[in-house]
């Protein structure tokens, strides 16, 4: 009886990493339905926080409360205290001291409230984003700036965060506001209608602002992620800008954005400008109306010294709400600015679907297959058409082309970080479309020609592929990548922290680096696409020595422009313009096949140097079955 492939094992969550999770998830999503507005489609991760928003809410209320009802007291101890004499003023001085007080601590409680509930909807939502954001494929990167992504992660989500936190406080604002009313309405009718005549007249101009405003806040976040975008690259690329000397060209770059920004900024300032005091100052005329009538009014005996104390008092707080309202109408367009980009991330989908029924590979062997495989990328012409090839487990398989061939393109489609148009790619006889993603990933580990390192030390980098692991590992990882020797003279060894991006190191350090990582991981394929472009052939010769041992039984991929790696090669594949135009030895190839020559030939003289911009030789290397 046949042993069972590791795919007919029972499909469950497979966990490449072993990482304990430090921190907790999001209290909830964005709603899914695209139609509703943003505002809809957020209310989830607010609704999520409901309690410390009730509770902040409700002593918000109860401190507004307060707040209307000094004036009442202050009317009492004017009409009764002060000019009838009927009461003493102590009981309206303790009164006005209670409700100071206790609107201070309430003031304190809702306010600790909202903003605690803002950085918790901050971190759900930086959260949500970062965690779709690694769920997108690598035709998502290809086609959006980094900026974009930075800017809508950082500035965009402070927005929302900052309006849904401040929310809250304009609505405790209007309750004042209707409160304060109550009792003016309860003091003088027409005294009422005269203070808030003008507010019509408020909403009409906060609505025109806000219609003028929307637009603009949109292109500045816009035009502040394209600087993002420009900054970004020349910080990562600081080394091309001063070795081109075009810092001058950078600048004016930058300059020219920034003034497009400046451009959308002013006139959303000039809007402001025009449209603000309008809504703040209007009230005021209203202030001024009830003093002229309320005057009148006391004049004739009808209304009160203190209850004209009282509105002017209640004037101030229907002011509040038209005061805010402005302030939140910029907010909120800035916010639906924003909230409008964070979700058009959020709506990316992957076109890499993981199946419901996804089987895990548990136990890979490493046998790769393409069968009639046609690709291209994004809506591009195909670059890869009708490939088809077997690669047993261990066997070791050489690819061979000349710029654009399509080798690099192989071995992205091996651990499905694209799809196919047509055809399929298999490992282990298992269509990588119907194996789940993350075990597909932990099957097969690529170093490239420009491996990424991080700003941290050399042992957290190369153990980034196995966080458990041990200093003895990371070390032997090392000594099989000839990566020990100048580990151990970097002035700190394995804890040596190195710059962003491995800027510190040299071409074939990081390299090694890299090397190491992948070899930690312990995949059943390795890939490495013209891993060792920048080692020195001695060095390189020593890599595959040290590499016999641990290598044995594994599918390794290697992407490289030297004969030196085609002589581990059992099998050549030769690929012209997309396809396998010749298979064999690579002697055999040598004398049969022309083109093959002619390949080789100008790799070898440096006229083609990588799969992007050169020849370059793919090969699937197991020392174990070299003849």
């Amino acid at each position: 009886m046949t042993e069972p492939l590791p795919y007919d094992e029972p499909p469950h969550r497979f966990q490449p990493l072993n990482v304990a999770e430090e921190h907790p998830a999001p209290t909830a999503r964005v709603h899914p339905d695209t139609e509703r507005g943003w505002f809809r489609r957020l209310l989830p991760v607010l609704v999520a926080h409901r309690g410390t928003l009730a509770v902040s809410v409700a002593l918000a209320i109860v401190s507004v409360s307060a707040q209307v009802a000094i004036p009442a007291v202050v009317r009492s101890a004017i009409d009764d205290a002060i000019d009838a004499g009927t009461r003493p003023l102590t009981p309206f001085i303790l009164a006005l001291l209670a409700l100071t007080l206790t609107r201070g601590v309430l003031a304190f409680g809702y306010r600790y409230g909202l903003y605690s509930m803002a950085y918790r909807i901050d971190f759900d939502l930086r959260t949500l984003l970062y965690g779709h954001l690694n769920s997108l494929p690598y035709s998502f990167y290809d086609r959006i700036a980094t900026g974009q992504i930075i800017s809508r992660a950082n500035s965009d989500i402070r927005s929302v965060q900052l309006y849904l936190a401040m929310a809250p406080l304009l609505s405790t604002s209007v309750v004042s506001f209707f409160i304060a009313l109550g009792f003016m309405l309860s003091i003088n009718v027409g005294l009422t209608l005269v203070s808030v005549a003008v507010l019509p007249g408020v909403y009409w101009v906060g609505v025109l602002l806000r219609n003028r405003l929307f637009p603009l806040s949109w292109i500045i976040q816009g035009r502040t992620a394209e600087i993002a975008s420009l900054v970004e690259e020349n910080v990562a690329g600081a080394r091309v800008v001063r070795s081109f000397a075009a810092e001058e060209d950078q600048l004016n770059q930058l300059g020219a954005a920034a003034q497009r920004l400046r451009w959308a900024a002013v006139a959303a300032a000039d809007n402001r400008a025009r449209f603000g005091p309008i809504v703040e100052n209007l009230p005021r005329l209203g202030a001024a109306g009830v003093v002229a009538y309320g005057g009148w009014l006391v004049t004739r005996d009808q209304l009160t010294l203190g209850s004209i104390a009282a509105f002017t008092s209640y004037i101030v707080l229907l002011q509040i709400p038209f005061r805010l309202f402005g302030f939140f109408l910029i907010l909120g367009q800035r916010a639906r600015a924003s909230g409008e980009r964070i979700l058009e991330l959020l709506d990316e989908r992957s076109d890499l679907p993981e199946a419901d029924d996804a089987r895990p590979l548990l136990h890979p062997r490493g046998e790769v297959s393409c069968e009639g495989v046609r690709f291209g990328y994004g809506s591009g012409r195909d670059l890869l058409t009708d490939v088809s090839f077997t690669v047993d487990a261990g066997e070791t398989v050489a690819l061979v082309g000349a710029t654009g061939s399509g080798k690099s393109t192989v071995t992205r489609l091996l651990p499905r970080f694209y799809d196919v148009r047509e055809g399929s790619v298999r490992l282990d006889g298992l269509d990588v479309r119907d194996a789940t993603l993350d075990s597909v990933r932990a099957a097969v580990a690529t170093v490239t020609d420009e491996p990424m390192l991080f700003a941290a030390s050399v042992a957290d980098n190369i153990a980034y592929a196995r966080p458990g692991a041990g200093r003895a590992d990371i070390e032997r990882a090392a000594q099989a990548a000839q990566a020990a020797e100048f580990i151990e003279a970097l002035p700190r060894g394995y804890d040596t922290v190195i710059g962003e991006k491995g800027a510190s190191l040299s071409g074939g350090q990081r390299q090694r680096l890299a090397i190491a990582r992948a070899l930690l991981a312990d995949p059943a394929v390795l890939i490495l696409d013209d891993a060792t472009s920048a080692i020195d052939v001695a060095v390189e010769e020593r890599i595959h020595r040290a590499l016999d041992a641990l290598l044995a039984g594994r599918t390794t991929v290697v992407v490289a422009h030297r004969l030196s790696t085609i002589a581990l090669a059992d099998r050549v594949l030769f690929l012209e313009e997309g396809r396998i135009a010749a298979e064999g030895t690579h002697a055999e190839l040598m004398g049969t096949v022309p083109g093959y020559a002619e390949v080789l030939a100008s790799a070898e003289s440096g006229d083609e140097n990588s799969d992007s911009g050169g020849a370059a030789v793919a090969g699937v290397h197991s020392p174990a079955n070299r003849p």
